[in-house]
Formats: structure tokens, sequence, C-alpha cells
């Protein structure tokens, strides 16, 4: 951490851990005798999905894609760009995006159009963080860990240009 960056806590590593099991479990039961495949967005939503897929108590696949937004900013730039794609077909599968925030929720209502049109199951969003107040597209998460204020936070997969991913709790960052 820069000395320059102050960034403060606003969810614990416990609290974090606490609302995934129960995110976990409550999968576990809305899906009880089925497979889920999880479709982690990278990079950000990497570490919630590693320990989302551990508490689910089903037979859990993964996937990834990578989409980008940002770029090195803190403000989305409306443009959602498909940087990597899936690996293997989803149709007929209960998919579940998995996504570290959702913000202004183009990305993931780009993500969900693009993957429906895929012939999965069922498709549904799973999301660490919530930021109702920022969305511009019509995005419902089924599974949120947490609904936060507009502050830009890191941690727990979570960056500030590419920053901060470590960091085991969600913090507020004020970048100098």
């Amino acid at each position: 951490m820069k000395m320059s960056d102050k960034i403060s806590i606003m969810f614990s590593e416990e609290e974090v851990s606490g609302r995934i099991r129960e995110l976990g479990e409550k999968i576990g039961k809305d899906y009880a005798g089925k497979e889920v495949l999880l479709v982690c967005v990278l990079k950000g939503a990497a570490f919630f999905a590693c320990e989302l897929a551990k508490r689910i108590s089903l037979p859990v696949q993964m996937e990834f894609m990578r989409c980008s937004s940002y770029g090195n900013e803190t403000e989305s730039s409306g443009v959602v760009k498909i940087i990597q794609d899936l690996d293997q077909p989803i149709r007929g599968k209960n998919v579940i995006i998995v996504e570290d925030i959702i913000d202004t929720g183009r990305t993931l209502g780009y993500l969900v159009e693009l993957l429906r049109k895929r012939d999965p199951e069922s498709v549904a969003l799973c999301t660490l963080l919530d930021k109702p107040e920022r969305r511009v597209t019509d995005v419902k998460a089924e599974y949120t860990g947490f609904q936060i204020p507009d502050e830009f936070v890191v941690g727990y997969g979570l960056d500030y240009a590419q920053k901060y991913r470590n960091l085991p709790f969600i913090g507020i960052i004020k970048p100098e």
C-alpha cells in the first residue's frame, strides 16, 4: 500500500467470510439436486468465486470470463469488452454469473444478454457488492453479499489500477 492512498475498512475479513458462507448455503438450497456452473468474471471476482464455490454443497463447475469497462480509472467507461470468453458451451446448464461488484450494471447487463442467447437452463447473478445508486442499466442480482453506498472500494479482488486486490477485507480507498 502506498502511504498516500488512504484505505478504511468497510467490511472485515470475518464479515466477508460469513456472508459468503450464507450465500453458498442459499445457492445450495435453491439448486438442490442440480449442478451449477459458476461463471467467474475476471479479474475482480476470482477471490469471491473461489470462496463461494467452496461453500456450495452441490457439484460445481467453474468457467471464467474477462470483461472490461474500467481500464485504470475509477469510473466505468461505458464500453464493455469481452477479453476472454468461456471455454465450453452452456446450453442446458444452470449458470450463476459471479461478479465482485455491480456498479452501473452495464457490464453485467451485457453479459446476462450474451449468455442467455447461448440457451442455458437458467442464468442468475451473484455479486459480492451492489451499488444500486450508481445503476444505469436495470440489473438485479439474485444473490447479493452487501449493498454499499457510492464509494470506491478495494480488497477481496477489487482493485484500484490493479492494486489492492489481495487485501483480505473490503475497504474504501481515497487515492491521493
